[in-house]
């Protein structure tokens, strides 16, 4: 039985009942004809979604990522150091000494995964210095991903594939030429080393990598082009700046730009945040609609799950696999 038919039989009830829905809009959304954003917040990438993600982007499915800089890079670092992992299964049980002891073995943990310092992180960081150094030198500029798909054009990099590349969603995302935003990029790893380099006077400017402005700028274009000949839908993972982001484009057009640009044609969010606390992640789709981001008649989900088991669940139906 194919995934598809088994949520059709099975899933019928509750959050459930709602990711058979969102999925089945999706597949409207994209006969009508139309285009999908999807969002990743949380820890999408080290949770290795790109095994379902990136066959969604091969198969044209997704047509551009909003992420945070921890998410476009963790798919890098599990790319050339995923057999350097270490998978803690007891990690709710860790005391602060076995925390510390992971600490002096270059160990980060994120929740039950541990992304090794040296093969992941250090690695990556010399090979990338080298793209920002030459970038700094020709007083050029590049959003965050670009230097991310110059980084897998890199021999050095092709020869530590240490999975099989189809189950990254980022070469995925570089062989189909889509747009990465990423936000906020300066809360990452190599965000982070970047200042520091640029602090070090290894680069002489912070300019080498456009700024989230700039990013904002150039979603205003991508979204402009296509809804002249598409609907496009908005598939949201987790919350904070990665969602918040790029749903504001389009009330940036339509109020303070004065275009006449259509709202989101789709929407839906996995989230298990909730609304009482004031919490914009967790608000309901209507209060968008008080915002001009979506209609009263756009199709809106909000899955309140595990979104590591909800959105294969959901890629895999649209795949009909």
């Amino acid at each position: 039985m194919k995934i598809r038919e088994f949520m059709q039989k099975n899933y019928k009830h509750f959050n459930a009942a709602v990711c058979v829905d969102a999925a089945e809009a999706w597949i409207t959304l994209l006969d009508e004809p139309g285009k999908m954003m999807v969002t990743l917040g949380g820890a999408m990438s080290t949770a290795e979604l790109g095994i379902s993600l990136a066959e969604m982007i091969r198969q044209d499915k997704v047509h551009a990522i909003t992420c945070t800089g921890a998410n476009l890079e963790e798919d890098i670092f599990n790319l050339v150091a995923h057999s350097h992992y270490l998978r803690l299964p007891n990690y709710r049980s860790l005391s602060k000494i076995d925390e510390n002891d992971l600490l002096k073995k270059g160990m980060n943990r994120v929740t039950d995964t541990c992304i090794p310092e040296d093969t992941a992180f250090r690695f990556i960081e010399k090979e990338i210095f080298e793209l920002w150094h030459k970038a700094d030198a020709d007083k050029k500029s590049y959003f965050p991903y670009e230097y991310i798909y110059n980084l897998l054009d890199m021999p050095s990099i092709k020869d530590r594939f240490d999975i099989d590349p189809q189950d990254s969603w980022v070469v995925a995302a570089k062989s189909k030429g889509i747009p990465i935003y990423t936000p906020g990029w300066e809360d990452s790893t190599l965000g982070n080393i970047f200042v520091g380099r640029y602090v070090k006077k290894d680069i002489s400017t912070l300019n080498v990598v456009k700024s989230g402005l700039e990013q904002m700028f150039n979603l205003i274009d991508w979204y402009r082009q296509l809804s002249k000949s598409f609907k496009i839908g908005f598939f949201q993972i987790g919350g904070g700046i990665s969602g918040d982001f790029p749903i504001c484009v389009v009330p940036l057009m339509r109020q303070d730009l004065h275009e006449k640009v259509p709202l989101w044609s789709y929407f839906c969010q996995i989230s298990d945040s909730t609304t009482s606390f004031g919490s914009y992640s967790g608000a309901v789709p209507n209060e968008k609609i008080t915002w001009e981001k979506l209609s009263i008649d756009t199709p809106s989900f909000i899955i309140e799950s595990d979104a590591t088991i909800v959105a294969p669940l959901i890629f895999n139906y649209v795949l009909n696999a």
